[in-house]
């Protein structure tokens, strides 16, 4: 019977504690949110610490789930918002070892290094501007329309429109200078 109910209203009883309700709407959206996730780290470790992070927090966000958009809608904002804060932590981290000696900095560099070695769609996602960066992670990851896109990050259709078309120029250009 549970299995039909709708996402806002088992956000609703998950919300209240019920566990049963929450353990569905992580069953239904998991691979979802973990795809999302993948798309805005490149890694799949990085993706994977994200997911878990959104997760253990999720319980508590659900108190603020309004219902005023569809479940999705704003698990793909929490999403975002959680990997911004990431972003965010990572570079003061980087700001505070900048002082712990040459060593730990080769090794930090050589990681990094290691992580640039991916592949060119990875190292090409990774290189766009991060609000360029969700919207395809929306618009071609998780398969959104522009209107959809538009909903999840509050801005027109128009916008997403000019951002898909920065992506598509961003690409041209990392292809010309490949090529070169």
């Amino acid at each position: 019977m549970r299995m039909k109910t709708s996402d806002e209203a088992l956000a609703q009883a998950a919300s209240g504690g019920d566990a049963e309700a929450f353990g569905l709407l992580i069953r239904r959206h998991y691979d979802r949110l973990f795809r999302l996730c993948w798309r805005l780290c490149g890694h799949r470790a990085d993706a994977e610490d994200l997911c878990h992070d959104i997760l253990a927090a999720l319980p508590a966000k659900l108190r603020g789930f309004r219902g005023d958009a569809a479940f999705t809608t704003w698990l793909y904002r929490v999403a975002l918002n959680a990997n911004t804060d990431r972003a965010r932590k990572a570079q003061r981290r980087r700001v505070a070892r900048d002082g712990w000696g040459e060593d730990f900095q080769r090794r930090a560099a050589e990681a990094e290094e290691t992580r640039e070695a991916q592949d060119w769609l990875t190292t090409a996602m990774r290189s766009l501007p991060p609000e360029l960066r969700e919207t395809v992670a929306l618009t071609l990851g998780e398969d959104l329309t522009q209107a959809e896109t538009a909903q999840v990050l509050g801005l027109s259709e128009g916008t997403i429109a000019w951002r898909m078309s920065e992506v598509k120029r961003h690409l041209k250009e990392m292809a010309t200078e490949e090529a070169k």
